[in-house]
């Protein structure tokens, strides 16, 4: 605790100030504008970071994300349309709300929903991370590949499309990474001679690439949509009244940030899904469930609450397993590792700083949305009509110096491009990219422990099945992979 506390005094220094200033607020920003997102944000950070100091670079990253999750809502509420999957379920209550002139009323229950759910979600994962990681710390290489293998089917398994297509996307992910030297070996795998190759592909231009230049793309492609006009003339004030934490209200704040905890806690879930999981349950255990859909303030405090309290169950696997849990936590995974930090148990005991800043980061930088959505309410609807095509040059250029900076070779620009159009072939074949992302960062661990694995028990395959941590993490796994037929089969039989 007394680390945890050392790190605001790092934070409150007038140089972390401005940054996390400036990041949340380009968070938010991009998570208001649809067809960007808190993600691309991100995305787009990570170069500026490799010159940067561990903590500053942190401070970045963290800011930008917690702004993005939070600015989805803005674009919801105005125009009824989600700045991000997070905030799909906030169009129902809040977009109607809005049209009915109670605008101030809609924008600041999504304000104070984002800050309860991100800011409570992150004190319980400063508390739980240690415990995590010091049972993780009692495991082998069988559990921890078990672990990884549990991780990647679970996400494959749940993504959107079929079990097929995102088994597939796992796979090329896993190909993906076996470019380069073998661990434990050394061998030379898929490097096809080329100089280039020999140390693998780079994860920054897989992301750029896969994530900020497919999506620019794709949006280019489909040509710039005109947002509809919002009246911004009676936007004052903070409009939140008591009848909004009444008794029914309260049960769904408390029902919400457990099921975003939960669902951010799982590998390849996030906010997406947890906005949409948490307002069909208000609305199914409220006792006015009629009222929803039609501008109720339960509505948005079960969407903002939940998809905002992903951010804290994510940071737990991130930070005390070296899971992430989404594509954007496997942008900051490989931000550690580029910083030359090994994502995991070890971490808290090896850079206790570091983590206890991301948490005291995540914490800090929920206040300073707070306030920087209260105050700039009136601001919201002109983010909507900054022009798309100024927006799309500087994102490109942006990705292109970032690549190039990643390696220092034009070859690693040419990935990006190469992996924007693998990202495109994949949304034409709607193969889901965040199992591929989370096979690209996890693949490389799931043969190390593997092989370590093997080695250990000298040639004794059973031993990731005798074991029963590793034994239960497996079935899950499979599990996952066959679920999906079960019912098909009981039909049969019936």
């Amino acid at each position: 605790m007394t680390t945890f506390l050392a790190q605001f005094a790092t934070l409150f220094q007038p140089l972390y100030l401005v940054v996390i200033f400036g990041a949340t607020i380009l968070g938010i920003v991009f998570g208001a504008i649809p067809g960007l997102s808190g993600g691309l944000a991100v995305s787009l950070m990570l170069p500026l970071t490799f010159a940067m100091a561990d903590k500053i670079s942190f401070t970045l990253l963290i800011a930008t994300w917690v702004g993005g999750i939070s600015g989805g809502f803005i674009a919801a509420t105005l125009i009824g349309i989600p700045g991000a999957p997070a905030s799909i379920a906030t169009c129902y209550d809040a977009y109607p709300m809005s049209k009915k002139g109670d605008t101030v009323h809609a924008l600041g229950l999504g304000i104070v929903a984002s800050f309860v759910g991100t800011f409570f979600s992150c004190i319980v994962a400063t508390i739980l991370s240690p415990v995590i990681a010091d049972v993780a710390m009692k495991m082998g290489p069988w559990e921890y590949f078990a672990l990884c293998f549990c991780a990647i089917t679970l996400v494959a398994a749940l993504s959107k499309g079929s079990l097929a297509k995102g088994l597939l996307g796992a796979f090329i992910g896993l190909l993906l990474c076996c470019v380069g030297v073998a661990p434990i070996d050394g061998a030379y795998r898929y490097t096809f001679n080329n100089i280039y190759m020999t140390g693998g592909l780079d994860m920054v231009a897989l992301m750029l690439g896969i994530y900020a230049i497919k999506q620019v793309a794709t949006d280019y492609a489909k040509g710039q949509q005109d947002m509809p006009d919002v009246d911004i003339a009676g936007v004052s004030g903070f409009g939140l009244t008591k009848a909004d934490f009444d008794k029914d209200n309260i049960r769904i704040i408390l029902e919400s940030f457990g099921i975003g905890l939960f669902i951010g806690f799982l590998p390849g879930m996030g906010s997406g899904l947890s906005n949409m999981v948490a307002y069909a349950r208000a609305q199914s255990g409220s006792p006015v469930s009629d009222r929803f859909g039609k501008g109720y303030s339960g509505g948005i405090w079960a969407s903002e609450v939940s998809n905002n309290a992903s951010v804290g169950g994510a940071l737990i696997p991130m930070v005390a397993l070296g899971i992430p849990g989404d594509a954007v936590n496997a942008m900051l995974l490989s931000g550690l590792m580029i910083h030359g930090l090994q994502p995991g148990p070890l971490l808290l005991t090896s850079a206790p700083e570091l983590v206890y800043l991301i948490f005291a980061c995540t914490l800090l930088s929920a206040v300073f949305v707070l306030i920087e959505e209260f105050f700039g309410m009136r601001w919201f609807p002109m983010l909507l009509k900054l022009p798309y095509h100024y927006l799309y040059g500087v994102i490109l250029v942006m990705c292109f110096i970032g690549a190039f900076t990643s390696k220092s070779t034009t070859f690693n620009v040419a990935c990006a491009l190469f992996f924007a159009l693998l990202g495109i072939f994949l949304d034409v074949m709607k193969i889901p990219t965040s199992p591929l992302i989370l096979a690209f960062i996890l693949g490389p661990k799931l043969e190390e422990y593997f092989r370590k694995g093997v080695s250990y028990a000298k040639g004794d395959y059973t031993r990731f099945f005798t074991r029963p941590a590793s034994l239960i993490l497996i079935l899950i796994g499979v599990f996952m992979m066959v679920s999906p037929f079960l019912p098909k089969r009981k039909k049969k039989e019936a």
